[in-house]
């Protein structure tokens, strides 16, 4: 099984080489990222099996170099769910795109360019994920985020070259700032090899550690938008690509929350920054919220619920016990699945009313009844309403908080309940107003029954009506069966999350098996 490990990546950087070869030819572009991610899904899938029943990680030594000189492939549990989720959404996100292209041709998403770009992007985050020291970590966000400059840049609109702009310099700085945390803990500990970091930090001194911990824990937040360095993501993604907004919102913040994750129950298990967290959990859950009700435009709003819903992925690591991580991990793979089928929906709102404003579009019940669908189960998922696997992951985090049973993490749990609440009511707000509200309302009538939403930013002007592909429908459709799949299918989820719980919190067999990899 070791030789699967490394095509996770090989195989989409082979594809992106053969993909810019053939620019020329679309449908063969098409045809090789399509067939390169259902690849990697298949292996992902089968790493998955394979380390769960073992229940032994698998390490790969690239090119047989001992550590800490080589470069450590890591795939356990964690890894392997992750990068299977992420390349059902790619390859989902993908088929959305063939539709965009089909019908608006490269105008919007030029398909020699997006292509190559996308599988880049996607090797960069399955990189990441399986990255088993921290430069190689690094170099995983790296490889994402060069894909990403020119992905949320398509089109060379005016919107997206300044927004593109903000999210190059926000992503450059992170990166510095990883570099130099990169830096200090090899200077500190002479390896950035992650088992190997794990065991010989706990003999710094605790306020070393403290500054190597709080080094990571930045550059990881400004990637996974934590508040108060969340400020870059409302203003970025709006302006992408649909299918770009989709697998950005749905997967880049999430590469900062898995690496925040192997920080805290790996590398500095033993230097608890717990309250720190839980404080900036609460933070980034309400605030982020908040944000999202005070907007008029769809995608903004989603872009400021994903950033409150980060919040309960660190509000659950805070917890910092087999249970709270085990439902962070679930309600993590809920958000990436969840969130992108949001912003697919908006999508199509987008090309069937020309808008995305709610003070604007209006009469979709009667006029695309199938997008109301498409848009209303995802929407009350997020929002958390039972039995959808919103519910169960907000139920997982909650419960293990209180089983702790601290005063700030039943202040915690108050501040869930409420981001669910005012999640459920900034989507159903836009629910009521782009699909029940009678199409001969005229948007003035919007704004004087909803005032303070008048002076929200990004409410675009009315743009072109564009036909909407079957393919992109049949995309939206199947990730919205995928975020059934997860209620279904709950109880098997999170028994895995929950061994992947407490399997994160035994370092001394991640340390043996990352030494015996490397020889």
């Amino acid at each position: 099984m070791t030789a699967l490990v490394p095509l996770l990546v090989a195989l989409p950087l082979l594809g992106a080489a053969i993909t810019l070869v053939f620019g020329r030819s679309p449908r063969l572009q098409v045809l090789v990222s399509a067939i390169t991610l259902a690849s990697v899904s298949v292996i992902a899938a089968i790493l998955l099996v394979v380390v769960d029943r073992s229940g032994t990680p698998i390490a790969v030594s690239v090119g047989g170099w001992p550590v800490p000189f080589g470069i450590v492939l890591y795939v356990d549990r964690l890894a392997a769910l992750l990068v299977l989720t992420s390349a059902i959404v790619l390859l989902a996100v993908l088929l959305f795109s063939i539709g965009q292209g089909a019908a608006d041709g490269a105008e919007d998403t030029p398909t020699s360019i997006f292509n190559p770009s996308y599988l880049i992007l996607a090797a960069g985050i399955f990189n990441a994920f399986i990255a088993g020291d921290l430069f190689n970590l690094y170099v995983g966000f790296e490889i994402l985020l060069v894909a990403s400059y020119v992905l949320i840049t398509l089109g060379s609109t005016e919107s997206r070259i300044r927004t593109g702009s903000v999210y190059i310099v926000v992503s450059l700085v992170s990166s510095i700032l990883f570099l130099a945390a990169i830096a200090a803990i090899y200077g500190a500990v002479g390896t950035v090899n992650m088992a190997q970091v794990a065991e010989r930090v706990a003999q710094l001194p605790q306020e070393t550690q403290l500054v190597l911990h709080l080094l990571l824990v930045i550059a990881f937040g400004i990637k996974a938008a934590i508040f108060p360095v969340s400020f870059w993501l409302p203003d970025s993604y709006p302006t992408a690509p649909a299918p770009v907004t989709a697998v950005f919102a749905g997967l880049l913040t999430k590469v900062g929350v898995y690496a925040l994750i192997r920080t805290e129950t790996q590398l500095f298990a033993q230097n608890s920054i717990d309250t720190l967290l839980m404080v900036v959990g609460l933070a980034t859950m309400i605030i982020g919220i908040l944000g999202a009700v005070a907007q008029a435009e769809l995608k903004r709003i989603l872009s400021f619920t994903l950033v409150s819903h980060v919040g309960y992925m660190i509000f659950g690591l805070a917890i910092a016990t087999e249970a709270g991580v085990g439902a962070t991990v679930y309600y993590i793979v809920h958000h990436i699945v969840v969130q992108t089928t949001l912003f697919l929906a908006v999508g199509l709102i987008e090309r069937r009313a020309g808008s995305t404003s709610i003070l604007r579009v209006k009469g979709l019940m009667k006029a695309a009844p199938l997008l109301a669908v498409l848009y209303f189960v995802p929407a009350i998922n997020l929002g958390g309403l039972p039995p959808f696997s919103g519910f169960i992951g907000k139920i997982g985090l909650f419960q293990a908080a209180a089983d702790v049973g601290t005063p700030l993490l039943y202040v915690l749990i108050g501040g869930g309940i409420l981001t669910s609440l005012l999640t459920l009511y900034a989507l159903m707000r836009a629910w009521n107003l782009a699909f029940w509200r009678e199409d001969d309302d005229t948007a003035e009538e919007g704004e004087t029954r909803h005032g303070y939403l008048a002076g929200a930013p990004a409410a675009d002007e009315q743009q072109e009506r564009r036909r909407i592909p079957a393919i992109m429908t049949i995309a939206t459709g199947g990730m919205v069966g995928v975020t059934l799949v997860l209620t279904i299918f709950a109880g098997p989820l999170y028994a895995l999350c929950d061994r992947i719980g407490s399997g994160l919190l035994q370092p001394v067999t991640l340390v043996q098996l990352d030494e015996e990899a490397g020889g």
